[in-house]
């Protein structure tokens, strides 16, 4: 193999693998550098020069000139030396070209294999940043292989895996089946980027309905927020840019067309669009629909909202295992709490049984008083949520003072318990227990319908 066939094999692969003659170039420099280093020893005084126009590959080997020769790779004889500079001189040095046939057909072929190897992990790296940058996007590929129920996809230029916790439950998949997936996420592999699918994130929903509305596409009706529980059902919060664009009669569609086909793609999922509000009680009414919610209550300390509901409401309400509270807990980010009329009414009675003004407490001195009044501490639940250290940062006390104060609250909560206890005959275990009939939390790392708390209804 001459220089030119290796070169012109070279920007054929170049051609093939769609990375630039300049990557090619340095590592053909580098894989004639490595021959030569096997070849003589060394390759520090070794330099390659690569004419991409002429094809011309010259290498050259800086050789000190000396009398004597005691390392070949690095020296020269004065009189070898004039042959090549008819001025060298000792103790300077010449640059002798080496031949290329020197380095032999091994030596051409190991750097051919080093330059496929680069080109390789050139393309990989460009591959992983191309899907890198669709994370959050919609792709299509076809079932190429299924492995212990996860589910490979071709994706063309790189390979994808549809796990079988993303798939939605009772879906199945054949060889050679069009899918349709979600790009969550992509990991670096021996053998390539492997593009990380799926179909049940909520993302995938959301951009379901990018592709199938097109007011949402065009940023005139925007997704607020999207819960899931795949297969089975779905609430999606939308509201309007516009004032003359109904949100949810946009996502529904003509006669539900729009809202049918994204229902299909998710192997009949049952989607319920509903209309987001900036206030979290009025979204609530929203979410927890079809079921009408009396009034909402809301604790912001806890996060928590309190959907107070008639007897009959109770099913609709929560929902075939908890499933339309669980959603609507997802959906806004807070946690939610079923109770009915009855169930309130007690909730009602019993924290005004156990709520202690701090005016109550045993020997708590009038300065004292005033002080948590000051800081806006007026109960003993209120004075409990603190540490002594804080309480006398806020108020002035002595610390002593705020821990003894800590000590009474928790002794006078713990004897209200006793008496609620006894007159409910109930343990008293059971006077801090929850009286929703169902509560529902949101996921951990969720992005709220609404980030700052209003007044209930």
């Amino acid at each position: 193999m001459n220089r030119e066939d290796v070169l012109e094999a070279l920007r054929q692969i170049a051609r093939e693998k769609n990375v630039t003659m300049d990557l090619v170039i340095d590592t053909l420099e580098e894989g004639l550098l490595s021959a030569a280093r096997r070849k003589f020893g060394t390759a520090d005084n070794i330099d390659i020069e690569v004419n991409q126009n002429s094809g011309e590959i010259t290498i050259w080997a800086h050789k000190a000139v000396v009398e004597s020769v005691e390392d070949p790779a690095l020296e020269i004889t004065i009189h070898d030396a004039k042959k090549i500079d008819p001025e060298a001189m000792l103790g300077e040095g010449v640059a002798q070209e080496i031949p290329f046939s020197v380095f032999g057909r091994m030596a051409i072929q190991s750097a051919k294999q080093m330059l496929v190897q680069k080109v390789r992990e050139a393309e990989r790296q460009r591959i992983y940043e191309t899907f890198r940058e669709q994370i959050g996007e919609v792709r299509i590929g076809t079932a190429q292989q299924i492995l212990r129920g996860d589910v490979i996809v071709n994706l063309g230029r790189a390979e994808g895996v549809l796990p079988m916790g993303e798939q939605i439950p009772r879906e199945r998949f054949r060889q050679g089946d069009t899918i349709r997936a979600y790009v969550k996420d992509v990991l670096r592999e021996t053998r390539g980027p492997q593009v990380i699918l799926s179909r049940t994130h909520p993302g995938f929903l959301e951009r379901l309905f990018q592709l199938e509305v097109p007011e949402v596409y065009d940023g005139l009706v925007e997704i607020m927020a999207v819960a899931r529980d795949p297969g089975s059902r779905a609430k999606v919060a939308v509201t309007s840019h516009d004032d003359r664009i109904d949100p949810v009669g946009a996502c529904i569609g003509p006669k539900g067309s729009r809202v049918q086909a994204v229902v299909r793609e998710l192997n009949n999922e049952r989607i319920d669009i509903i209309e987001w509000s900036p206030e979290p009680a009025t979204f609530l009414r929203n979410a927890l629909a079809p079921a009408e919610v009396s009034r909402v209550e809301l604790e912001p300390e806890r996060r928590a909202m309190i959907a107070i509901v008639e007897e009959d409401q109770l099913s609709p309400a929560i929902g075939r295992g908890g499933q339309n509270a669980r959603l609507a807990a997802m959906l806004s980010g807070w946690r939610v709490e079923v109770l009915s009329e009855e169930q309130n009414r007690a909730r009602v009675e019993r924290n005004e049984f156990l709520r202690v003004s701090i005016e109550e407490l045993p020997k708590i001195a009038p300065e004292a008083v005033h002080a948590l009044q000051g800081a806006g501490v007026s109960t003993t639940d209120l004075l409990l949520d603190c540490s002594a250290a804080s309480l006398a940062e806020r108020t002035g006390l002595p610390i002593e003072v705020t821990a003894q104060l800590l000590d009474d609250a928790q002794d006078a909560v713990d004897a209200r318990r006793e008496a609620y206890a006894e007159r409910m005959n109930i343990p008293v275990e059971q006077t801090g227990v929850d009286l929703a009939t169902f509560i529902a939390e949101p996921p951990r790392e969720v992005v709220p319908a609404s980030e700052e708390p209003s007044d209930g209804e």
